[in-house]
């Protein structure tokens, strides 16, 4: 652990972290590119801290390493796999916060109180853990990542500001009495990101599509007047009625797939009938005194089947094909 200084001789005391608990009076930090983690509490409750350069070899920051930094404006964690508990908790002035591709789980409490964040975007995170964002009061937007597999109980209880949220479609991400959004009397909006959109998409008629589409925005017209208590529940029930909704189209979708596989094979089957009875047509012209054994019109009927390549007879097809 150093300061460090300009070549003109300009004193920038810029502190280069190493390992361990920092010194309480440090105001500017870099990172050394030899550490991988940031210890616990490495920073805790140091308020003239201001900067952070940290390089994208940093996979961890420890329990409660930057807690209580209140003067700490901005971060990037750009390489960054975990957050430990309060890892940033009580961080007053942070706005600036910029996270990467490789996170894995921000742990409970780890944003707790930070209440200058206001529009964020995680690229990339599995699970949030309880109260992780809460009380996060000026916070306004948030979308979460398509891998998002769990949130915790209260995970952004009490941020009161937040307005709309963007969350992956997965049925047991909104657990039934998590109070994830306990206290958020503003929020009005839930937008679905990821794969779901290329599945609704991909549906056959056009009609299923838009009911889908229809039912998704159906949360959006009833939160706004929902209480801040039940918006939570609210979000858990829809999100089990667009499930089914969706399960219902995949269903029916799969439906009129197998009747039109079924009508090609039929027209596969009647075609080659026809060929086949055209050309005992052209053979008995060209040789009329040949002899003809006779044929078993079943068995005939089920070699065709198979030379067609048909998996399923349908029931009083053959008056249909005019094969009777």
């Amino acid at each position: 652990m150093a300061d460090h200084a300009n070549d003109d001789g300009d004193r920038e005391d810029i502190f280069i972290y190493t390992g361990g608990r920092a010194p309480l009076h440090v105001t500017r930090v870099r990172i050394d590119e030899s550490v991988t983690e940031i210890d616990n509490d490495a920073f805790w409750n140091n308020r003239n801290l201001l900067e952070v350069e940290m390089h994208e070899e940093v996979t961890k920051v420890g329990r409660r390493a930057f807690g209580g930094c209140t003067s700490l404006r901005g971060i990037k964690l750009l390489g960054v796999e975990i957050i430990k508990e309060s890892a940033f908790a009580g961080c007053t002035a942070l706005v600036e916060l910029q996270f990467g591709c490789k996170l894995e789980t921000i742990e409970k409490y780890a944003f707790h109180k930070c209440i200058s964040l206001r529009n964020h975007t995680i690229p990339s995170v599995r699970n949030i853990e309880d109260k992780a964002f809460s009380h996060c009061k000026t916070l306004i937007d948030v979308v979460l990542p398509e891998g998002l597999e769990t949130m915790g109980e209260s995970a952004f209880r009490s941020c009161r500001s937040l307005r709309r949220i963007g969350i992956p479609f997965n049925i047991g991400l909104i657990l039934e009495y998590s109070n994830i959004f306990d206290h958020c009397v503003e929020l009005q909006r839930v937008d679905l990101v990821g794969g779901i959109l290329k599945t609704i998409a991909s549906l056959h008629l056009e009609s299923w599509r838009n009911d889908v589409m229809e039912v998704i925005d159906q949360i959006n017209q009833v939160l706004p007047g929902t209480h801040h208590l039940r918006k939570t529940e609210e979000m858990q029930s829809w999100i089990q009625t667009v499930h089914r909704r969706i399960e219902h189209c995949k269903t029916e979708h799969k439906k009129l797939l197998r009747e039109a596989t079924t009508l090609l094979e039929l027209a596969l089957w009647k075609a080659v009938v026809d060929n086949n009875v055209k050309k005992e047509e052209e053979d008995a012209s060209l040789e009329p005194k040949a002899k003809k054994a006779k044929i078993d019109t079943e068995s005939a009927r089920q070699e065709l089947r198979i030379t067609s390549g048909a998996s399923i007879v349908v029931k009083n097809v053959l008056p249909f094909l005019n094969l009777g």
